[in-house]
């Protein structure tokens, strides 16, 4: 099955101008994920902020399909490497940049690292068509949150020092820094982003109804 971005693309048979378009959803979509993760909010107790990036990874994901979509976090990732301020700030408003981001000392690198990792599995499951519904899109914009965990949730604990306050630091601290204070707010992100899919959807099937789902080149 075809992804949103997939359907709006030009067919195959016009290679320049899909590649264009390819290029240009990269670049939009690693712009939007920049933008939303501007909007942070640091929490007193962890180096882990909060941020609306997952929303933008996920809706990135499931648009663009598992290989544009990974590609486009890879765009973004590349941006901060190089020195583009894209990640989310840090307390005194400044902006980790550079090859230090991804460190294994890096307490936020793997969240970074899970996200290319979401939007490749949640475009997975938009290729099998789990975005045309709101009950499967919950289900893939879920299981791309738990991958972002998975990865950010180890990585963290790893970067964290061995003692902190005069007590080890042990899973449950990284379970304590990285995973429960951002529960409630991931979970209402996936569902704005389940949300969406399938309303997109519908609207473009009474956009172009002749187009959804009838175009092998796509």
């Amino acid at each position: 099955m075809s992804t949103l971005a997939l359907t709006l693309a030009p067919p195959r048979s016009h290679a320049a101008a899909r590649a264009a378009f390819q290029v240009g959803c990269a670049a939009g979509g690693s712009l939007l994920i920049a933008g939303l993760a501007q909007i942070s909010f640091q929490l007193p107790f962890t180096p882990v902020p909060i941020t609306g990036q997952t929303l933008g990874v996920l809706l990135v994901g499931a648009a663009y399909g598992p290989a544009l979509g990974a590609a486009t976090l890879v765009l973004y990732l590349a941006w901060g490497l190089i020195g583009l301020p894209v990640f989310a700030p840090n307390a005194d408003g400044t902006h980790d940049t550079g090859l230090q981001v991804l460190r294994a000392t890096s307490a936020t690198g793997g969240y970074l690292i899970g996200f290319v990792a979401a939007a490749g599995l949640t475009g997975w499951f938009s290729r099998r068509g789990w975005d045309r519904s709101i009950r499967s899109s919950i289900g893939a914009m879920l299981l791309g949150s738990i991958v972002i965990y998975a990865v950010g949730v180890p990585w963290l604990y790893h970067a964290l020092p061995p003692v902190i306050d005069g007590n080890p630091v042990t899973l449950d601290t990284a379970l304590s820094f990285g995973l429960y204070p951002f529960i409630i707010g991931d979970t209402l992100k996936l569902l704005v982003a389940a949300g969406l899919l399938p309303v997109a959807w519908r609207l473009l099937e009474r956009l172009r109804p002749e187009k959804e789902g009838s175009d092998p080149t796509h």
